[in-house]
């Protein structure tokens, strides 16, 4: 049985001792109740430095002032993020579907979030480094993962986060309640429309993204 969002530790015991030990010595972390937290106030260049000494296994992002960890997916997740490749290669041969993309969200570019995936125009990100600015692009991908910090950090804090970076259009494939939403039109910090859809419908996603996906398919990874 899957454990369920409310049971699942944010990271295992020993992926927390081997993100200690790599963590520069003023950053102070600990492990409470299964979740890793900072000691002290961390400011976004500690975030990045210890980001970059993290272990593979880990990946870390910088959301509303807060370490998190971003779950690993599993095959349900990569088979939805292969399906949405699949359906922009068809309708926008122009375009990326680029994984795990970090980018600097929030307000003045203060946090650091690792998208599942950004659609940007084909070699935009040449050059960037694991922290693109969000400048040129066109929709930021989040498929939610079966951990309990999903509903904080993909629900409400990364909508937020996005917006205020604005960025276009914000997709959320929903696999808690099966949908899909489709968040749009940043204007001070918040995304003026909302517009949610049970898998199996048809999806216009609005411009600058401009498609529609027919989303059928979903329900095979349900």
């Amino acid at each position: 049985m899957t454990p369920s969002t409310a049971e699942r530790p944010q990271m295992p015991v020993e992926d927390f001792e081997e993100l200690a030990a790599a963590a520069p010595r003023h950053v102070r972390l600990e492990f409470v109740d299964g979740r890793v937290r900072t000691k002290d106030p961390l400011s976004v260049e500690d975030f990045e430095e210890l980001a970059r000494r993290a272990p593979e296994t880990v990946r870390l992002e910088y959301i509303n002032g807060k370490l998190e960890v971003k779950a690993v997916p599993d095959g349900n997740h990569r088979s939805i993020y292969l399906w949405l490749v699949r359906q922009f290669l068809l309708h926008c041969p122009d375009l990326d579907l680029a994984p795990e993309s970090g980018v600097k969200a929030e307000a003045y570019r203060k946090g650091r979030a690792r998208t599942d995936a950004v659609l940007v125009p084909v070699d935009h990100l040449v050059g960037h480094g694991e922290w693109s600015e969000t400048d040129g692009i066109l929709m930021a991908l989040e498929i939610t993962s079966h951990d309990r910090d999903t509903d904080q950090r993909d629900r409400i804090d990364k909508p937020i986060g996005y917006a205020a970076a604005d960025i276009p259009v914000y997709l959320l494939i929903d696999r808690e309640d099966n949908t899909v939403k489709v968040f749009s039109e940043p204007k001070d910090g918040r995304y003026q429309q909302v517009v949610s859809h049970p898998w199996g419908a048809t999806v216009e996603l609005p411009a600058p993204v401009s498609i529609t996906l027919k989303t059928e398919k979903l329900k095979d990874y349900a």
